[in-house]
């Protein structure tokens, strides 16, 4: 998520003369100053990139007492980044010989967010944020170099990059087991209170299936038939999509086995731009049953875009069943690179979300409560004016 483009949303509390999708409710009947709801999610993405959080063990305590101070009540902390773990990984190690992110060798960041988080109150869901993506901009990275076999190939036969991610074929088994032993080996190892994949994960690029693999697990499905040379063909999409999804729901069954209080959440691209271009098919994830919480990434930077993109990913309109999930929060961009959402827009949002019926969200990233000598952090303080329980188990959580 490090990578995408921005969100934003609109301005005030006076009704917007750009409401659409028939929201009945106006701006101004709804004030974040109101009680929230009892069982609200207030979520938080932490990177490891543009952020010192991590960097630090004094860092992370401050962050956690910051979140607990403005009533958040989860935090998702980067665990997988570019060929690298931000906690030490047997996994990794036995693969290319590296345990642990280089900036964080001699000490596990990971277990030292959980204890601080635990110590306020928060449930820590850790989001494996590279996926299927070997690197960025690196031809493949370690990885690749070490196991060719293991790269997704477009028609061309050429390595699958796209928005400068490198791309592993998530349709083979080696991969595939790479993902789930790292996700196995955190909620393990690690007090959690669940894993959260997203736009990478399950996922991979429709130019990909095309590797030697792939094309023969196709023939074997298929009398004998190749795949077909244009990689948005409809059947060749629902059958590599339906691949991802089996995956998807093999690794929701190997984490509720070890402990199933633990909560599965995707944050995925948005439907069905995820699915024409990830082969993302999230809806038919809840459907399947292999779906605890959902975060689609509803990134707009206008407030009438964001109300109309929100409405296309909900259940009449996405075709998912509202009663085979525990909760639909989405996405939202408070900061990334130079763009910065405003007070007012940040207000806007959340009010939005209260005014359909959606009891919190999830912000993208950390950093940008300080935007501002922290004023989006005070807005927040307004509108989580109380603490909320959170809408699952907090089975971890002190």
């Amino acid at each position: 998520m490090v990578f995408l483009l921005g969100f934003s949303a609109g301005c005030g509390d006076a009704p917007s003369s750009n409401e659409k999708n028939g929201d009945s409710d106006t701006t101004a009947s709804v004030q974040c100053e109101n009680p929230p709801a009892s069982d609200e999610l207030r979520g938080v993405w932490v990177t490891n990139v543009d952020s010192d959080v991590l960097d630090s063990q004094a860092n992370i305590e401050q962050a956690m007492t910051v979140l607990a101070d403005h009533n958040f009540n989860v935090v998702f902390p980067v665990v997988w980044n570019d060929a690298a773990t931000m906690y030490p990984s047997t996994v990794m190690d036995t693969l290319i010989g590296r345990s642990i992110d280089p900036q964080y060798e001699g000490r596990d960041p990971l277990q030292e967010l959980v204890k601080a988080a635990h110590e306020n109150g928060l449930a820590v869901i850790p989001w494996f944020e590279f996926g299927f993506s070997s690197s960025y901009q690196a031809e493949g990275g370690p990885i690749l170099d070490k196991y060719p076999s293991w790269a997704a190939r477009n028609r061309n036969g050429e390595l699958v990059t796209k928005n400068g991610f490198d791309w592993m074929n998530g349709y083979k088994p080696a991969v595939q087991d790479l993902l789930m032993d790292l996700v196995l080996e955190v909620v393990r190892n690690y007090k959690v209170d669940g894993i959260q994949g997203d736009d990478r994960l399950p996922a991979n690029p429709v130019e990909g299936g095309y590797s030697d693999y792939t094309k023969t697990l196709y023939r074997s499905e298929h009398d004998g038939q190749n795949p077909p040379s244009n990689p948005r063909n409809e059947a060749w999409k629902e059958w590599r999509a339906d691949k991802l999804s089996d995956f998807g729901r093999r690794l929701y069954d190997k984490v509720k086995a070890v402990d199933s209080s633990l909560v599965v959440s995707w944050a995925p691209s948005p439907y069905p731009f995820g699915y024409n271009e990830y082969l993302q098919d999230w809806p038919a994830w809840i459907n399947r049953g292999f779906t605890d919480l959902v975060h689609p990434q509803v990134y707009r930077r206008d407030v009438s875009e964001y109300k109309s993109f929100l409405a296309t990913q909900r259940a009449d309109e996405a075709g998912w069943n509202a009663d085979k999930v525990l909760g639909f929060y989405p996405g939202v961009l408070m900061k990334v690179g130079d763009y910065r959402m405003t007070p007012e827009e940040l207000k806007e949002v959340i009010l939005t979300n209260r005014r359909r019926g959606i009891d919190g969200e999830v912000f993208f990233f950390y950093e940008g409560l300080h935007e501002n000598d922290g004023a989006l952090a005070d807005v927040l303080k307004s509108c989580y004016s109380e603490s909320a329980d959170l809408p699952f188990d907090p089975a971890h959580v002190p």
